[in-house]
């Protein structure tokens, strides 16, 4: 199947590109471990297949609209 075709049947079975559906999962998994460990920012980046912690971060904040110390500390 090309990457044209898998796109298009992703999209139409989800609702959504699955580029969008890959960001919203990691993110969901960042808010996570943002929450229940205490991990280096780097080390989440990543352990989630971002290149760098600022990559990770612009993408964390993109999703929630916050950056991904203010979880972090706001489960403290």
């Amino acid at each position: 199947m090309s990457r044209s075709a898998f796109s298009a049947r992703f999209t139409a079975l989800v609702g959504e590109s699955a580029m969008r559906y890959l960001t919203q999962w990691r993110m969901r998994l960042a808010r996570m471990h943002l929450r229940e460990t205490s991990d280096p920012l780097s080390v989440l980046a990543d352990r989630l297949g971002y290149r760098s912690e600022a990559a990770f971060s612009r993408a964390f904040k993109r999703v929630f609209g916050v950056p991904p110390g203010t979880v972090r500390h706001a489960e403290a």
